[in-house]
């Protein structure tokens, strides 16, 4: 019986390919071989060029795993052209470069999260699994598939934004934690908050984490970010969404 259902768990899992760019074979292996033991289908890339031909052949990639130090070029790069192209594509950055300027580096070009090596696998396996809620996550608790705040529109469903009914291309971590502002609207609500609703309770981050977000999210939706409206700032406590409407 309990084969029956481990087979049907990662049958399940099987759906979500996962990319692993890593030009270190050892390492590359190590990561591969236990995200399959959990059930996901692995596609691996040595270089920063196999990855993007692994990436056009593969558009349905769910999470991608990317080394920052590459032979050819860096993760920043691979990253910066999966959100031109793949938007919807989970990005955790692996890298033995620890300081806080290179992991806001890593956010700022469009991760999702971050981890320096040597990491925990468990560690990275719970990260695996967190982003893939947040890339598939199912939202059948909510009556109606949309939130309306004029001009935006947010699209439970499709997972999208729309602005005046333009489209505003948002990465996963970026439309959860619009969704969590929207459904508060005109709440206040702190980092720690925002850091449990879409990183997990499991996680213990740095508050720059939101505010890098904020910053990209104040970019895309704004009509003048560096005087936003939709997106307000509570001084020494958090973000609110419509706060003075």
């Amino acid at each position: 019986m309990n084969r029956i259902l481990d087979f049907g768990r990662n049958y399940f899992k099987m759906k979500e390919k996962i990319l692993v760019l890593e030009d270190e074979i050892g390492i590359r292996s190590f990561v591969s071989i236990n995200l399959k033991r959990e059930g996901y289908e692995i596609i691996e890339a040595g270089s920063g060029q196999e990855a993007i031909e692994q990436l056009s052949n593969h558009p349905d990639i769910s999470i991608a795993l990317l080394d920052v130090m590459l032979p050819d070029m860096s993760g920043i790069e691979i990253c910066k052209f999966i959100r031109q192209q793949f938007d919807q594509i989970g990005v955790i950055m692996l890298t033995a470069k620890g300081q806080e300027e290179d992991k806001l580096e890593g956010f700022i070009s469009g991760a999702d999260d971050y981890m320096v090596k040597p990491f925990s696998i468990k560690e990275l396996l719970v990260r695996v699994s967190a982003l893939i809620r947040r890339v598939k996550k199912d939202d059948n608790k909510f009556k109606s598939n949309e939130i309306i705040s004029d001009p935006f529109v947010l699209n439970i469903d499709k997972r999208k934004l729309y602005k005046n009914g333009l489209e505003i291309e948002l990465t996963p971590t970026e439309f959860s934690i619009v969704k969590y502002l929207m459904v508060n609207a005109k709440k206040s609500l702190s980092r720690d908050q925002i850091l449990s609703e879409v990183w997990g309770n499991n996680y213990l981050y740095d508050f720059k984490i939101v505010d890098v977000n904020i910053r990209r999210i104040r970019n895309k939706i704004e009509d003048d970010p560096s005087k936003p409206k939709y997106i307000q700032t509570v001084w020494g406590y958090g973000y609110c969404f419509r706060k003075d409407e």
